[in-house]
């Protein structure tokens, strides 16, 4: 390199870079030297010298070099060894989407979309619904416009990766004198380097993270205290402390038999019949045996603790209450060796159209919200009577929808003009609420079939709506990224949520009524305090939308799901993921918790319903996670459909699983 190359590249960096007054000095200095150059360094000589020079250069608004950058250490990476190949990949995504919008940022737009367009393939299985944000960054105004777009520049990634992994990737930028993505990596991501081998391919929650200013306010506002516990004096504490409870269990059949004897008077035949293969199950497999287990794994939790409730709650009838207990005495202990009958319900004919289903607490009553902006209530007694099981979802022209009286077998409610995407029963199945496009929230009654109140308050479509567990107080969660606290008697809205990045999909009471938790396009899971309207957790972990969310019946824990089919198990007093279970492999559109919390049972548009191990999950030590997979997974029984994707599940109070989902033609 000619020294009077090298004196013009360092008085162009110097004035690029601001040094106003040292590219001043030089300028004086190489004049009073008649255009001379400076030989008290020899360039030829110091090689690391002359390296770092040429680095300087080369051209920084050459868009090429982003390309040619990405593209070597795309092609190393693909090209190490399988071991530490996985580790090595997850560097990519975070330099490909700073490339991008650094091309963007120095105005080279074409560049930028031919570089977006050649390298997306690779990044589309896990970060889709991110790519296709990131499409509408065109210009270098939208980098501060778009939220998403600024998160990003100003956030850091956590990458964990091996000792040697880590040498790896430094020597392969060295060698190959790779200053750009250098400089993009040592900006953009932290490293966590570990000593040992590379961990397992399928990949630790942990493994990337996102921090910055948003973890910064997530850690402040997971400092917060929270009471989870259970309310004083509720229906199962009073049994608890009258011994009730336990003592049905241990007594085997004798009780139980008499219950569902009366039990099964109100409820269809098809419903008698799982009754009856539920106690044929509580005899086979309660036996002394499973009940020591059950005994042992819940005797190992210590109790929930006793709170208040912040809301004014619903005097809850005479009747009610003494059904609640009567189901609550003759619940069937579960545990990963007994495990519940389950009841399928199949809708048929529906072309398509049903957007959600929704059942009651005891299985005695279906909902279906459709797109023609309809909902039918189906009424499981009255089908068990006719000796149909089948939900026809069609039009109300075909002969299969009439019932041997000429009238149709279901409910129909008509009011919304928008696809309905949400229905939920009151717990005594008095009350259906419903949510739809039309940006509205409707109440109707089951027993007079009739819409009883509409609640305005959303600006935009209401993705999900649920009563709270004693019935008067109901959340709704809508695509204007808010959360709404509502009860019955009021039109407009007593408490507004707001947080979230994106929509809020899905919402989900807390047992004790004092919190309810939102899960969002954002991939983020929130807690807000009822009474004051503040978020008091963030839970972040999910690479994709949350979908679903349950809590346990104890308060003490929450899973969620998510469009990938990943469920994670939080703590709700750390904000820490427990475990992630992985199984499903499309979205999880639904998820319940077992009566005593001891099962968790999911439901996905894989067209199966699958039953976890909840009370081991909750128990695995540091050692065992670091053990990989095999420790993390808990499954315990898979029920695959014939072609059934799986939109609701609930248990009922004496741990009788009910499903639903709409038949779907098996792909070709």
């Amino acid at each position: 390199m000619d020294p009077e190359q090298v004196d013009e590249f360092v008085m162009g960096y110097l004035k690029k870079k601001g040094f106003n007054n040292a590219a001043k000095q030089l300028q004086e200095a190489l004049h009073h030297n008649n255009g001379g150059t400076f030989n008290s360094t020899d360039y030829h000589n110091d090689p690391e010298l002359t390296k770092l020079i040429r680095s300087f250069s080369q051209s920084e608004n050459d868009p090429t070099r982003y390309r040619d950058g990405y593209s070597k250490l795309r092609s190393w990476a693909y090209n190490s060894l399988d071991l530490y190949k996985h580790e090595l990949l997850r560097v990519m995504y975070p330099v490909f989407i700073h490339c991008y919008m650094d091309l963007v940022g120095k105005g080279h737009t074409r560049e930028a979309r031919a570089f977006f367009n050649s390298f997306r393939k690779d990044h589309e299985m896990i970060h889709l619904r991110d790519l296709q944000k990131l499409e509408g960054v065109l210009v270098p105004s939208h980098l501060e416009e778009m939220e998403f777009a600024r998160s990003l520049r100003q956030s850091k990634v956590n990458i964990k990766i091996c000792q040697y992994s880590y040498d790896l990737l430094l020597q392969y930028l060295h060698r190959t004198e790779s200053t750009l993505m250098l400089g993009i990596i040592n900006e953009h991501i932290n490293f966590q380097v570990y000593s040992g081998q590379p961990n397992s391919s399928s990949d630790d929650i942990d493994a990337v993270t996102i921090v910055g200013s948003f973890q910064e306010t997530a850690d402040h506002i997971n400092q917060k205290e929270i009471q989870w516990g259970l309310l004083e004096d509720s229906l199962e504490d009073r049994l608890e402390k009258t011994g009730s409870l336990l003592s049905d269990s241990e007594k085997g059949q004798g009780e139980s038999k008499d219950g569902d004897v009366d039990d099964s008077k109100k409820r269809s035949n098809e419903i008698g019949k799982q009754g009856s293969s539920l106690k044929k199950l509580k005899k086979d497999k309660a036996g002394n045996a499973t009940a020591k287990v059950a005994r042992q794994e819940t005797s190992i939790v210590s109790p929930a603790p006793r709170v208040k409730p912040e809301l004014a709650l619903p005097v809850m009838s005479t009747d009610v209450e003494e059904s609640i207990l009567e189901d609550l005495r003759n619940r069937v202990q579960l545990s990963s060796v007994a495990m519940p009958s389950v009841s399928f319900y199949t809708f048929v004919n529906t072309h398509n159209g049903l957007n959600c289903a929704s059942i009651s607490h005891d299985g005695s009553l279906v909902a279906g919200g459709f797109s023609d902006s309809s909902i039918k209530v189906w009424d499981m007694a009255k089908i068990g009577q006719a000796g149909s099981g089948a939900l026809q979802g069609e039009s109300d022209t075909n002969d299969q929808n009439v019932g041997p009286n000429g009238r149709r077998n279901y409910t129909l409610l008509l009011g919304h003009s928008g696809p309905v995407y949400s229905a939920t029963f009151s717990p005594p199945g008095d009350f259906v609420l419903s949510s739809s496009a039309d940006t509205t929230i409707r109440l109707w009654s089951t027993q007079l079939n009739a819409n009883l109140v509409c609640y305005k308050g959303h600006n935009y479509p209401v993705w999900d709506v649920q009563f709270s567990p004693f019935g008067h107080y109901f959340a709704s969660c809508s695509h204007d990224r808010t959360a709404r606290i509502w009860s019955m008697d009021r039109v407009q809205p007593l408490r507004i949520m707001a947080g979230h990045l994106s929509d809020v999909d899905c919402v989900q009471w807390h047992p004790n009524c004092n919190y309810i938790a939102t899960g969002s396009s954002d991939k983020t899971v929130r807690l807000w305090d009822v009474q004051t309207g503040e978020c008091v957790r963030i839970f972040i972990g999910h690479r994709s939308m949350v979908l679903s969310l349950a809590m346990s019946p104890d308060g003490r824990y929450m899973a969620s799901g998510d469009e990938d089919g990943t469920i994670m198990m939080w703590d709700l007093s750390t904000a820490r993921c427990i475990t992630p279970l992985m199984g499903h492999n499309s979205c999880v559109w639904s998820l319940s918790y077992s009566g005593e919390g001891s099962l968790l049972a999911s439901g996905s548009a894989d067209c199966t319903v699958k039953l976890w191990d909840v009370t081991s999950s909750t128990k695995l030590t540091k050692a065992e996670e670091k053990n990989g997979n095999t420790n993390r997974l808990r499954s315990l029984r898979t029920f695959p459909t014939k072609s059934t994707p799986v939109h609701a599940l609930r248990f009922s109070r004496r741990n009788l699983l009910f499903a639903a989902g709409a038949l779907s033609k098996p792909a070709s």
